[in-house]
Parts: C-alpha cells; structure tokens; sequence
C-alpha cells in the first residue's frame, strides 16, 4: 500500500488543483495493482478546506497545530497504521506530475527518494528572480534539493529514524538528514516532479515561499542601488 500525505493549513485557493493531480497519478499507475490512499491533514483550517476535501470524498484528519512537522507525521503515521508501506509527501499548493507515483515504483527498493520542483507560474515575480532561480536550482539526476512537497520514504525506514519533527519549519530537511545519518539509501532524481505555487505569502517561516520573497526582494534592492 502507497500512502499519499497532504498537508492544508487554509488552502483553499490550491487544494482541488492538488487533489485532482493525485488522482490523475493514482489513475496513471491502476493496472499496477496497488493500493493507494490519499490523506489530507487539515491544520487549523478556518477556510474551505475541509469542504473541498470532503466534497472530493478524500479522507482527512484534522489537527490544530498550527506545525507542519506534526501535521506531517500524524499523516504519516496514520498511514501507516492502515497499512502504508510507502509514504509519498506533498504539499497542498502544488500538483504532481501525472508520472509521479510511477517513478516512485519504478525505484523500489529505496530507502527514500527526493524529487524536484517545477515553478508553475513566475507572474509573481521578477524576470531576475527567475533568472537567479534558475541558473542556482539542479535539475538533474543526483541534485541534492530537499522539498517536502515532493519526499518520499518506506515507512520502515522512516520509523527507524523517527520521523518528522514537531518544527515549523525545515522538517524535510531534518528527516533526510537523518536518514543520512542511518546510511539509509536515497536516490535523488528529477523524474519525480512537482509543479508548485510562487506564492508569496508564506506558511512557514524559512521555508520555500519564504525563499522566493528573500530572493525577490534581494533583486528588489539590488536593482534600487544600481539606478
């Protein structure tokens, strides 16, 4: 069984676009006769989240945290209760690729794996932000990206290093770290594909929107000095 962990902290704006982006990639893998369940973690959502969820008749859990290493690992280990074998995470302001739980078989036996995000929209923000984006992200094969919107892991290897943690920010990081540490076997690959959101109101402080406001306003001040 494939676990599918999403979690929504009032994100109503994105969340269909992410659950029907799910179901193209479960559709995509059916005739591998696989079990797999989706879970969506609402975090003390005072949107239409949990209608849209429920409208979509997708399974949730709700939590009021406010925390994203926890909400990820209630997911997780709800999953894993039920069954889950393989844990894949993403985030609710982002749509997988219709391949993405293909790649993810097609690498078993793995330890974990770290795919790659696609920016879907720059309209947001400026040409040499996108620019200085660009020319720093690696999209390849052997990149060394960390993204929680596109990790996944076996649930054995994620409870021998003791899963997320209770931070609100950084979790995905701290996990594969940890996951080094134990010589546990990641591949890191840009087959497995997330497009995300240029959001720039960010849910978590240090995370990846708030890396695009950093960055934006760093060109924002250097274009200031250079007129």
């Amino acid at each position: 069984m494939i676990g599918i962990v999403i979690p929504a902290c009032n994100e109503e704006a994105h969340l269909k676009a992410c659950l029907n982006a799910i179901q193209k990639a479960i559709d995509f893998v059916k005739n591998q006769n696989i079990h797999i369940q989706t879970l969506v973690v609402l975090d003390s959502c005072q949107d239409q989240s949990k209608q849209i969820t429920q409208q979509m008749n997708i399974p949730f859990i709700e939590c009021q945290v406010q925390n994203v290493g926890i909400a990820r690992d209630l997911g997780v280990r709800a999953l894993i209760e039920q069954g889950a074998q393989w844990i894949a995470c993403t985030d609710a302001d982002s749509c997988v690729y219709e391949n993405w739980l293909l790649e993810q078989i097609k690498l078993q036996p793995i330890d974990a794996i770290c795919g790659v995000v696609q920016i879907s929209d720059w309209g947001r923000l400026s040409p040499e932000t996108q620019m200085h984006y660009l020319e720093h992200y690696q999209d390849r094969m052997g990149h060394h990206h960390i993204h929680g919107a596109n990790l996944s892991f076996s649930a054995e290897a994620y409870l021998k290093v003791g899963g997320f943690e209770a931070i609100q920010c950084h979790e995905d990081i701290r996990l594969v770290q940890r996951l080094k540490a134990f010589d546990l076997k990641i591949i890191w690959s840009n087959q497995v594909r997330v497009n995300t959101s240029s959001r720039l109101n960010a849910r978590a402080p240090e995370g990846f929107s708030q890396f695009l406001i950093d960055l934006e306003n760093k060109n924002i001040m250097t274009s200031k000095q250079e007129s």
